[in-house]
């Protein structure tokens, strides 16, 4: 029997299969104002001079610093499992991005 009436305290969330399906990214640029941080998720391809940004998440401060700990958290879970990430050289791309660092 399935519960839909979460107890006191807990958050039901649905994720539907398009989103759950995920969108791919290589690279991440976040920019910041004095209340919000702008995280744009692009995928670049090789040989290909034009990239999209595929998804924009905008976070206050308190809620990007919260991603920041949960993340590290993550990553150091994973690596405790699987080794060490190495992070290898990371590409030289000159970036053209429309307006600069304030969202």
């Amino acid at each position: 029997m399935e519960n839909n009436n979460p107890q006191q305290g807990q958050i039901n969330i649905e994720l539907d299969e398009k989103i759950a399906e995920g969108i791919y990214s290589n690279l991440a640029i976040i920019n910041h104002s004095n209340s919000e941080f702008v995280v744009d998720f692009v995928s670049i391809m090789p040989g290909v001079p034009k990239a999209k940004v595929k998804s924009r998440i905008v976070l206050t401060p308190q809620h990007a610093k919260r991603l920041l700990k949960a993340l590290a958290e993550n990553v150091r879970r994973f690596e405790s499992q699987h080794g060490e990430i190495t992070e290898g050289e990371a590409p030289n791309l000159p970036l053209n991005f429309g307006p600069t660092g304030q969202a």
